[in-house]
């Protein structure tokens, strides 16, 4: 560990043991480390490819095709393989432990639950690329048959119980925000005297508004990230180091652990 990230896990730690409440807010720079790149940094899939928007999903059954054909072939292989880092880890132990109320994350590749954070402690907002979703229904339908099925058939998958279109459980452009994990984050924010974001720009509204939302109303707020953000200079406390590390550092979690 460097100088500078130790210095890091000191300040970190100190704004952690001072907080009666936590929020955690993540974005891709947190799962960066575990193999998974930023849809917007070289490399990226939106690098590589424009993205789809929701009403063409909707309205086209080629955008559709596209749309399976890149989920399965071309954009995700990382996020098949990945596993939770030590900073996925330093996070569900907050949360375990009480000191943290809930994860807001703009990630949808399922690794807080994986590391052992309940599912209703982590609030989704850009949805989960783990599953699908039927868009009239809501049904929940796994992954693998669809995959399957496209693969071998190229076939669309339907709705199991009401013919609807299904789509990843994902946030796609032009589509709206889930009220409820807005209401809930929203909530997590005004409740908490700590608001500690990690790996995010912040740059993605309307989700880059929840910290700003937090500073107004009185909570400290913490900016650990690789790059400076927009919101560095309303922050308390900004750090600019690789989040696993100084995360785990900070809540004392082995390299193991």
């Amino acid at each position: 560990m460097t100088e500078q990230d130790a210095r890091a896990v000191e300040a970190l730690r100190a704004e952690l043991e001072a907080a009666r409440r936590i929020t955690l807010f993540t974005g891709a720079g947190i799962s960066t480390e575990s193999g998974i790149p930023d849809f917007r940094s070289p490399g990226g899939i939106w690098t590589r490819m424009k993205p789809i928007l929701f009403d063409d999903f909707v309205r086209s059954e080629d955008m559709r095709r596209e749309a399976w054909r890149r989920k399965f072939k071309e954009g995700e292989g990382a996020l098949w393989k990945a596993e939770p880092n030590q900073g996925h880890r330093a996070l569900a132990r907050l949360v375990s432990e009480g000191r943290a109320g809930a994860i807001i994350t703009q990630n949808i590749d399922n690794l807080h639950q994986n590391s052992g954070v309940p599912p209703d402690r982590v609030i989704e907002l850009h949805g989960n690329a783990t599953y699908a979703r039927c868009l009239d229904c809501g049904l929940r339908h796994e992954l693998a048959p669809i995959r399957q099925a496209f693969l071998e058939r190229d076939a669309l998958p339907v709705c199991q119980s009401c013919g609807g279109i299904v789509k990843t459980a994902t946030i796609s452009f032009g589509q709206a925000m889930p009220e409820a994990a807005m209401a809930r984050a929203q909530a997590e924010t005004l409740a908490c005297d700590l608001f500690v974001c990690v790996g995010s720009s912040l740059t993605v509204y309307p989700a880059a508004g929840f910290p700003l939302l937090a500073r107004r109303n009185g909570a400290r707020l913490v900016i650990l990230n690789r790059e400076p953000t927009d919101q560095d200079e309303v922050a308390d406390l900004v750090l600019n180091c690789e989040a696993g590390p100084v995360l785990a550092g900070a809540v004392g979690l082995g390299a193991g652990g």
